[in-house]
């Protein structure tokens, strides 16, 4: 993943994810068009909306992974699993998941 601050570049998506160049544009074009970034000189930043989805994941990612840690599931493989059931989960329930995982 990336850590960088600030505004960064396709390329160096592409580079930290190891997804094709094209692939990348492909997706920042359809992020821009849905609000959720903005491309100025070749940088890309996130909105105010792009960062609320991106932190919405991130907790999501965060919290599964965990999760599935603690039930014994190795940490690469968890955080594998983890991607892939952040986007496709509800919001129903993820809140189930976490309000359970709290009061435990």
């Amino acid at each position: 993943m990336l850590d960088q601050k600030g505004p960064v570049r396709s390329v160096d998506i592409a580079r930290a994810l190891n997804f094709a160049k094209p692939s990348v544009s492909i997706a920042m074009k359809n992020l821009c068009e849905s609000g959720y970034i903005t491309k100025k000189d070749g940088q890309i930043t996130l909105t105010k909306s792009g960062r609320a989805v991106a932190e919405m994941v991130h907790e999501r990612h965060v919290v599964l992974s965990n999760w599935l840690i603690a039930l014994g599931v190795d940490i690469d493989t968890a955080h594998a699993d983890a991607c892939k059931m952040e986007h496709a989960m509800s919001e129903q329930s993820f809140a189930a998941i976490k309000k359970f995982l709290q009061d435990a």
